[in-house]
């Protein structure tokens, strides 16, 4: 395979300026016929390329967008990448992908190799570890060297950029009135998470459904696992050791493994033990009942996040165009695992 060479060695070799080469191959009226033919065909037989990067440096525009997702785990972001991508292929721009795996070192790392010029703006829901420590540095340095950022999800209020975000308050507060109207009062919540806002928002959520129906908030029910902690054990003694008839999962995993868990220990779904769980998943379908879930139209985020973005690299929105927190509504998606309304 010939080996590729660059503009400089071919202007070199021919003994022209490395500008009259570059006229030459993009065919510009300004080198002669002559000439631009001479360069075409050595360019050809040694096999030249155009440097992408380089080329997207000099025009300031990469066409290249970043990605930065906390998991992959969870359908959620599969299903929020997935509206991610369809725009961007829309749009014309590429993709880069980085899974954070819920660490602030890795997501301040992956931000600090895209500060190059590698792309023209970032995609971003916080990791686990950024929020719970506040940790910001390194989005506003972003902002500052490399471009726009829009965050989704996960989001921080010390940075002034774009956010979509879910109603996370009133999508768990309706949650919990289903249940309680379906005859439930002794709800639980179950997450693998704690330290983010959203989690937050939705226990306050939650709290406040309780508390409008005259029924005490117990925070044993409340039950937010570690990942240094056995999840199955801390089921296991939730619902052997306190009194539940509802269960919430603040994402799919902590909804399904419960669920499997208090079948395994006899409890019938849902005339013993109804669930609600986030995320409108792929699984809550097949599984045995089909689960009642709270849909946070996971596509249509990606989606919004990523005009949004673009709109901004393109300055269709400029820096003096106010920045938007766009608060995305939901809806319960009812299933098996809930009783029927009384």
């Amino acid at each position: 395979m010939k080996r590729k060479i660059t503009l400089k060695q071919i202007a070199k070799t021919l003994n022209v300026s490395i500008a009259t080469v570059s006229k030459a191959l993009k065919d510009s009226h300004e080198i002669s016929v002559e000439t631009k033919a001479i360069i075409k065909k050595y360019a050809t037989e040694h096999n030249y390329r155009p440097n992408t990067v380089a080329l997207n440096l000099l025009n300031r525009q990469t066409k290249t967008i970043a990605v930065i997702l906390p998991t992959f785990h969870n359908n959620f972001f599969v299903k929020i990448f997935s509206g991610i991508e369809e725009t961007a292929n829309e749009k014309g721009y590429k993709l880069i992908v980085i899974i954070s795996n819920g660490e602030l070192k890795k997501e301040v790392e992956s931000i600090e190799m895209l500060e190059n010029g590698t792309v023209d703006g970032l995609l971003i829901s916080l990791s686990e570890e950024t929020q719970s420590q506040q940790y910001s540095q390194h989005l506003q340095s972003f902002i500052d060297i490399a471009g726009p950022i829009v965050m989704f999800d996960r989001v921080s209020d010390a940075i002034t950029c774009d956010k979509i975000i879910i109603d996370d308050f009133n999508c768990a507060y309706n949650a919990t009135v289903h249940l309680i109207k379906t005859g439930c009062k002794n709800i639980a919540i179950v997450s693998v998470l704690h330290d983010l806002g959203i989690v937050k928002d939705r226990i306050s959520g939650y709290k406040k459904a309780l508390e409008d129906s005259n029924i005490p908030v117990n925070d044993k029910l409340i039950k937010l696992i570690k990942k240094e902690y056995d999840f199955e054990t801390e089921i296991k003694t939730l619902l052997d050791y306190t009194t539940i008839d509802a269960i919430i999962g603040l994402e799919e995993f902590s909804t399904i493994e419960t669920m499997v868990i208090a079948q395994s220990r006899g409890y019938k779904i849902p005339e013993e033990l109804s669930f609600v769980g986030y995320t409108n998943g792929n699984l809550y379908k097949y599984v045995t009942p089909s689960v009642t879930c709270i849909n946070q139209h996971a596509n249509y985020i990606g989606k919004k996040a990523t005009e949004k973005l673009i709109a901004r690299i393109e300055e269709k929105e400029t820096e003096t165009t106010a920045f938007e927190t766009k608060v995305i509504k939901t809806n319960l998606i009812y299933r098996n695992s809930t009783r029927k309304l009384q």
